[in-house]
């Protein structure tokens, strides 16, 4: 089990670790649906075509949207912070993103966007006791992070709290995914994966496929040359399947990941994680019965 100890993350092992990092996965596989909502509903869409932006594929949107807690920053930054970008991609958004709006006015869209989306979702339950119950719960796991080397989380923690609680609700859980993938990048940083090569090896697990991750922006010539470094360090088959320390390899990534995001869920207790996972799941199907979110994405949830 991990302990918390002012701001240390302490792996102690064994069958209680094993149990933690379960329930910690099982609360980024419910929150990360109520996040990720944000880059596909038609609503925010229209904030964000209100604002300049292009919509005809979510792209353009998706930099500045989830971008704009760091401020008016260049592409190197935020390639920085996303990581398993290409740069070139995020270059192409980034660089006319904040002449279209400025972060500012991002921001009060995306709140603008996810209070229609949720509405439209969960119906008369965006008021209910039970949402409600959920948002405080979440808050207070939220507002428990530890932020240090946690871009964007710290830029997103250092946002004002909106008052509607579903409108907290998403922005916990958006400080909570973006916590635990700040975590995931130091992560794969200490495994010595680079970003296409963190891409190449999920890939050969099986987390998605070569063509859903092929949206990451990267050529085919950098694919192949990442192939060819995990390869030579034994990672990879010849065919591109991962060889059993390529799967050791990946399997560690995601148990650190694990152990780096514990650390809310630890300090909110162990019968109230329970319990906002109980809550969490009517609306996590709300989100998935909608039909906005692909039904393979890169994350790899529910394949890792």
């Amino acid at each position: 089990m991990s302990k918390h100890d002012g701001g240390t993350e302490v792996e102690t092992g064994g069958a209680g670790q094993a149990a933690e990092s379960a329930r910690v996965r099982q609360l980024w596989h419910l929150l990360e649906p109520l996040h990720a909502v944000l880059y596909y509903a038609p609503e925010v869409f229209e904030e964000a075509a209100a604002l300049g932006h292009v919509t005809k594929e979510r792209w353009p949107s998706y930099f500045p949207l989830r971008a704009a807690p760091l401020g008016p920053v260049g592409a190197e930054q935020v390639a920085s912070a996303f990581y398993s970008f290409s740069p070139r991609m995020v270059a192409e958004h980034i660089d006319s993103a904040w002449a279209a709006a400025e972060p500012g006015a991002v921001l009060a869209a995306r709140l603008r966007g996810i209070d229609r989306a949720y509405r439209a979702i969960f119906g008369d339950r965006v008021d209910s006791p039970e949402l409600v119950e959920a948002a405080g719960l979440a808050r207070r796991a939220a507002e428990a992070v530890n932020t240090a080397g946690r871009p964007l989380a710290a830029a997103n923690v250092a946002l004002e709290w909106p008052e509607a609680p579903h409108l907290q609700l998403w922005q916990a859980a958006t400080i909570l995914r973006e916590h635990r993938g700040d975590g995931h990048i130091a992560a794969l940083l200490v495994a010595g994966l680079d970003p296409v090569e963190s891409l190449v090896s999920f890939a050969a697990i099986g987390a998605a496929s070569v063509e859903r991750f092929g949206s990451r922006g990267w050529s085919a010539t950098e694919w192949e040359a990442a192939r060819g470094r995990l390869t030579a360090r034994g990672l990879l088959e010849e065919t591109g399947e991962a060889t059993e320390a390529g799967r050791d390899l990946r399997h560690r990534v995601e148990r650190h990941t694990d152990q780096l995001a514990a650390a809310p869920w630890q300090l909110l207790g162990a019968a109230d994680t329970a319990r906002l996972a109980d809550l969490l799941g009517d609306f996590w199907v709300a989100v998935l019965s909608s039909g906005l979110l692909p039904s393979e994405t890169t994350l790899g949830i529910g394949k890792v």
